[in-house]
């Protein structure tokens, strides 16, 4: 059973990325527009995601032993990326459709995306909290489409604000 849970838990999180990639480039494109819609698309999408990534990272069937300081360094990573993703969404207050000025304040003038960067601590911590080699090593996948989101993110950012490359020179991620 523990078998067939760790494996569904794996293609569920595969899934759920490959729907919020295909999101993202259709909304690149300009095929899709952000919206009350999507916004609740996304968000159930990023819930079964992340419910089912901590689960995967608990049921990982390919444990490796760890010290404990290590663990503690993903817990701390975890709680890290929950405070940078929070911090952004407070900030910016929407997941989708945000139609405002360029944010450069709070978090936003250090970290450009701190959403981002919230989950790609999520990805690292959680792997390394729970001892769970396959997820740290589909965390690898799983951070590289990240790093696609952004890119596509970066690009409409650039269009949208023309003051947006002097803002990228002052930050980070």
């Amino acid at each position: 059973m523990r078998k067939e849970l760790f494996f569904a838990l794996a293609i569920i999180c595969i899934i759920t990325h490959i729907i919020r990639t295909v999101y993202e480039i259709m909304k690149h494109k300009k095929v899709l527009k952000a919206g009350k819609l999507s916004f609740i698309i996304v968000f159930t999408n990023m819930i079964m995601l992340w419910i089912s990534w901590i689960l995967l990272c608990r049921f990982d069937m390919y444990k490796f032993d760890i010290p404990g300081i290590l663990r503690y360094m993903g817990i701390s990573f975890v709680v890290a990326g929950v405070f940078l993703f929070l911090t952004g969404l407070f900030t910016i207050k929407t997941l989708e459709s945000y139609d405002g000025d360029l944010i450069k304040t709070g978090i936003y003038s250090v970290i450009r995306h701190p959403m981002y960067t919230g989950f790609i601590l999520w990805l690292i911590g959680f792997p390394i909290c729970f001892g769970a080699f396959f997820a740290f090593l589909l965390s690898a996948l799983f951070i590289a489409n990240v790093l696609l989101w952004r890119s596509l993110e970066e690009k409409e950012l650039e269009q949208r604000f023309p003051g947006y490359p002097e803002y990228k020179k002052a930050t980070i991620f």
